[in-house]
């Protein structure tokens, strides 16, 4: 991929869904305070990013970077595989 430029945004999240073709789904999560009360509250958001080898799988722990829009929703691109979700079918077949 790209070396990343300075002012490039990049954000670290848990893929959630990738049943589209190229397209992930990740949420990405962040501790922010409440206007009123000053307690820490998780808030998520979703992005849609572009996976053009199509690698990711759902529970990835994968980081994205910003790009140029791609389509309506995907402003986002992936950058790198963080961490892999074990796969509970296939490996567990191996195993036994």
């Amino acid at each position: 991929m790209e070396e990343n430029s300075p002012n490039r945004k990049v954000r670290t999240g848990i893929v959630v869904s990738d049943k589209m073709n190229k397209t992930v789904v990740v949420k990405v999560e962040r501790m922010s305070k409440h206007a009123l009360y000053g307690k820490p509250v998780l808030r998520v958001k979703k992005y849609m990013a572009h996976d053009e080898q199509n690698e990711c799988r759902p529970g990835d722990k994968i980081m994205i970077e910003e790009t140029r829009p791609l389509s309506r929703n995907k402003r986002w691109r992936v950058s790198q595989i963080l961490e892999r979700a074990p796969m509970l079918g296939e490996e567990a077949g191996e195993e036994a």
